[in-house]
């Protein structure tokens, strides 16, 4: 295990990317980057990061945002549970650690937004403990190196490869270990057909030798994506439009246009109008269509646009919406068509 650890930070010196949370001793820095990277890709995490930390540059700014402000800054980003759970776990450590992250890995994992995963990142990285950071990319490396030809998300599975990942941490440099791990899995030893020619643990790894690394590791099949119809509707009131504050666990907090289930002619989605939002509107004008994939469902919509009296009442719920005021909202990148559809209009 030490010559695996030492040929690992040694690639890692050689070839480590250059990002823009590394070189720092500092938790918050260490947290947000760990937030957003959770299924995101780095190049897209790039752009955000530094803007994220210039509107919130510690974490007693972002404990006393407001909620739709961090959403805001957010927005675009996905999987928007994040951006909550930090901004709620900000809040924890400012009321319960005197504004401070602990580095203990038990103490970190008490916080709101902070699973196992982050809790060894964050420990590690900013506060040089030699626990593991496992992810993604460190069970495919694992499961890899050592032939772990068991499903990896059984829980016998994962406990042996969380305990082959500990058991490689150093206590020289465990924060440069974690994130060499993570690199690896990232630029070589990557899903699929790994680059084993260019690995700096193929003389160590059991499936290089076996020839079975693009099998590795185990999953089990994901489920099929549900696709759902949903009519989106665009209806204006004067230079309002009509919106409503999402309070579902998908998109919680966001604003989005009011969107009714199923596929509906004209006629009818004028019927479902009059009696799910008690609104009498002018006849429906197609605005196109948009689709939009989440993890584990598709939005497949309509978009149509409509006139209400310049005098009407939001229905309860919802709330009429200056066109002005929608740059200032946090709106996902769901509702973008939509949002085109009105600038054009504007």
């Amino acid at each position: 295990m030490d010559r695996i650890t030492a040929a690992l930070l040694a690639w890692y010196d050689r070839c480590a990317r250059v990002l823009p949370w590394r070189g720092f001793h500092d938790a918050y820095r260490t947290w947000v980057s760990e937030a957003m990277l959770q299924q995101t890709r780095v190049e897209t995490v790039l752009s955000y990061y530094p803007r994220f930390l210039e509107r919130f540059p510690t974490l007693a700014s972002l404990a006393e945002a407001p909620e739709a402000d961090v959403l805001k800054a957010w927005e675009g980003l996905g999987y928007y549970s994040r951006a909550r759970n930090l901004w709620k776990g900000a809040k924890q450590v400012m009321d319960q650690y005197g504004g401070v992250l602990p580095r203990d890995p038990q103490e970190l994992r008490k916080i709101c937004g902070i699973g196992p995963y982050s809790a060894g990142a964050i420990a590690s990285i900013a506060f040089d403990v030699p626990v593991p950071a496992v992810d993604g990319n460190v069970i495919r490396v694992i499961s890899r190196l050592y032939g772990i030809r068991t499903d990896a998300l059984e829980t016998e599975t994962r406990r042996r490869i969380e305990s082959l990942a500990a058991a490689l941490v150093p206590a020289d440099r465990p924060g440069d270990h974690n994130q060499a791990v993570m690199d690896l899995g990232a630029t070589v030893c990557v899903p699929g057909t790994p680059d084993c020619g260019r690995c700096p643990l193929s003389d160590f790894c059991d499936a290089c030798r076996a020839g079975d690394a693009a099998d590795l590791p185990v999953l089990p099949k994901a489920k099929p994506q549900k696709n759902i119809p949903y009519a989106v509707l665009l209806i204006r009131s004067g230079d309002r439009v009509l919106m409503r504050l999402r309070t579902e666990k998908l998109l919680q907090g966001l604003w989005c246009f009011p969107m009714i289930e199923g596929d509906f002619t004209p006629e009818a989605l004028e019927a479902q109008i009059r009696k799910k939002l008690r609104l009498s509107v002018a006849p429906l004008s197609d605005a196109g269509s948009a689709r939009h994939v989440f993890t584990h469902q598709v939005w497949r919509m309509r978009l149509y646009e409509t006139d209400a009296e310049a005098s009407a009442s939001a229905p309860e719920g919802y709330e009429f919406i200056p066109l002005g005021r929608l740059k200032d909202l946090p709106l996902p990148v769901a509702m973008n068509a939509a949002l085109a559809v009105l600038t054009r209009q504007a």
